[in-house]
């Protein structure tokens, strides 16, 4: 019985083997690489032109981090300085007009309110980021939570109307 499954077990794979010799393997692909595999490296696209006409734009959804309407090329935020706080510092922003950092920045983890911002929300770009006029890579249906509520109500309105009649 023993001897029975031995010979199974081999003769499948066996044959699992002279399958996977038939098929030459295919590259992995990512589509938003192009038809480029993964495992080898491509030329990066130029970059464009970064979007720089200081209009505020609609957030998604709350607590969304407002995206940056300016040129950030060549700013300098590390550990000694940080070249968004020469504008957007609270006490800087009546001469620069520029939007205030948050109150939420002069916060610590328990929520103490700090003289300065924190460390924590100190590198700006790991959350605001910089636009560029560009198409996207991939379609994008997104809809924010009150469009989505708009549409369900007028559906729900236009259900009740043809339910009546």
């Amino acid at each position: 019985m023993k001897m029975l499954r031995h010979l199974a077990l081999l003769l499948s794979l066996c044959t699992g083997l002279a399958v996977a010799q038939q098929e030459p393997a295919r590259p992995f692909v990512d589509a938003a690489r192009g038809p480029t595999p993964i495992t080898e490296s491509t030329k990066p696209p130029v970059l464009g032109n970064a979007v720089n006409d200081d209009v505020r734009r609609t957030r998604n959804y709350a607590m969304q981090p407002p995206t940056i309407p300016h040129r950030v090329d060549g700013y300098q935020i590390d550990k000694n300085f940080n070249k968004c706080l020469d504008c957007h510092a609270r006490a800087k922003t009546e001469m620069t007009q520029a939007v205030p950092v948050s109150v939420t920045h002069y916060m610590d983890r328990s929520g103490r309110t700090l003289a300065q911002v924190s460390t924590r929300r100190y590198f700006c770009m790991q959350c605001h980021v910089p636009q560029d006029g560009v198409r996207p890579i991939v379609q994008n249906n997104f809809q924010d939570v009150d469009t989505v509520i708009q549409r369900a109500m007028q559906a729900q309105k236009a259900n009740e109307k043809s339910s009546k009649k």
